[in-house]
């Protein structure tokens, strides 16, 4: 019998008990792709990483979500960041190969931050009714542009006039096929409001032939950061998303834009525990 040791955190977490959950395996060598399926879809987080050995990171990373692989995620670059420090007497600088490349994430004490990639972007070519229709709100919920963003995993990025509304909305998952669909086939959206420096945002993606509401998305605010920036956005500028609120379940995402136009999303990481997997 093989064992596997994986340790728990709560990323975007400002107490003990928010944020978004994480299990980090600290060796993935020995595991196939099966075997890291079948560990994620038993641990059913949204994610669960497997560490490897890496010639050009700190460490490579695997992401795993219970029906699939992601080339990249916010929250589990920051948890598993925090993992490796603790494994490997890092300090605060820490490298993570993923599919997407090579992510440089920084600490200062237990706030970790990650720079994104540079974004790219498309319209999405759905107009307000038709958003309005997927989410179960009026058009005039809907007056700046939703746009497909891409900074490691492409997503739906939206826009709404007021805080009730992301609070309101309800996904019809059928129609966000239709309208919300990336480019490799994931339906996926965030639907944001931004009242000076906070941002409140919901992050719905498919899982199992539904949508599921993400308590904190890092990946989701690094592209909100890519649609800041495609609408004419510049920094210094430095916003909190909140996340979570109607699955309670609040996290807080620093997002980060420079003087470089660079895209930095950061958040607290709480350490939970640890366990072991038998194979």
């Amino acid at each position: 019998m093989r064992s596997y040791r994986y340790h728990l955190v709560n990323v975007f977490a400002e107490q003990r008990f928010a944020g978004n959950q994480l299990a980090v395996f600290e060796d993935g060598s020995g595991l196939s792709d099966e075997d890291m399926q079948a560990i994620a879809q038993q641990l059913n987080l949204s994610e669960t990483t497997f560490l490897l050995p890496s010639d050009q990171a700190t460490a490579a990373v695997r992401i795993l979500t219970p029906d699939g692989e992601l080339p990249f995620a916010g929250h589990p670059t920051l948890g598993t960041a925090h993992i490796v420090r603790h494994l490997h007497q890092t300090g605060d600088q820490v490298t993570l190969a993923m599919r997407a490349g090579v992510i440089p994430v920084q600490a200062c004490g237990d706030v970790w931050t990650l720079q994104a990639r540079a974004p790219s972007w498309r319209t999405v070519p759905a107009t307000p009714a038709e958003l309005a229709a997927a989410f179960n709100l009026a058009a005039s919920d809907f007056d700046a542009p939703a746009m497909f963003v891409n900074a490691g995993v492409e997503q739906t990025i939206v826009p709404l006039t007021s805080k009730q509304a992301v609070f309101a909305a309800k996904p019809n998952y059928a129609l966000m096929q239709n309208h919300t669909r990336n480019q490799v086939g994931w339906t996926n959206a965030l639907l944001w409001h931004r009242d000076g420096d906070i941002v409140t945002a919901r992050f719905f993606f498919d899982v199992q032939g539904m949508a599921r509401e993400d308590p904190g998305t890092g990946s989701a605010c690094a592209n909100l950061g890519g649609w800041l920036l495609a609408n004419g956005v510049k920094g210094p500028l430095r916003l909190t998303v909140e996340q979570g609120h109607m699955i309670h379940r609040i996290n807080h995402l620093y997002l980060t834009l420079d003087d470089h136009d660079q895209i930095h999303v950061g958040g607290r990481v709480v350490y939970i525990g640890d366990g072991t997997i038998c194979l």
